[in-house]
């Protein structure tokens, strides 16, 4: 199972390529998407919109996983990042692919078993768990990989154990 992790951002949106087999993770790319702060918001969008077409057209992701927004003291923030949330989730919907959310907790608590690790925990466990030879850089793409390793974990629970879970 192919997965494409997402971490939002308006300016910078992280992205991580799994690929699942039983319970092994290996990653197929990482990177980010960054749109051009001269461009007001709704061309930001449209560039994250249409950039998200593009990874999904080449790795035809079976999953994708999002991050849920984690909301900050800086509102104006929390919204633009949640627009590019819903950009996201478009760009999935209608390429007909299930989208997933998991919060912050989740995702430690996936990766690390501690819902309250620390950011540099979740790196150092996404390089173990994907047999990298260093943390991923930038930061953003470290934590799409997580989120797909996330999803990775809950999809498989999810599909062994029904809806008990």
């Amino acid at each position: 199972m192919l997965i494409l992790g997402i971490d939002p951002g308006l300016a910078t949106t992280g992205y991580g390529v799994i690929k699942k087999k039983g319970n092994s993770f290996k990653v197929i790319d990482y990177d980010i998407i960054t749109t051009s702060p001269k461009n007001n918001d709704v061309e930001r969008l449209s560039e994250l919109y249409n950039d998200l077409l593009l990874l999904i057209d080449k790795y035809q992701p079976g999953q994708i996983a999002v991050e849920e927004l984690f909301f900050n003291k800086n509102v104006k923030t929390a919204i633009r990042v949640g627009q590019a949330r819903g950009v996201i989730l478009l760009a999935g919907a209608q390429q007909g692919i299930n989208v997933a959310e998991y919060t912050p907790l989740q995702v430690k608590q996936a990766v690390v078993g501690y819902g309250r690790a620390s950011k540099k925990q979740v790196q150092q466990m996404v390089k173990t768990l994907l047999n990298l030879s260093e943390v991923p850089k930038p930061d953003d793409a470290a934590d799409a990989l997580a989120i797909s390793i996330c999803h990775g974990h809950s999809y498989s629970n999810k599909n062994k154990w029904g809806d008990f879970l």
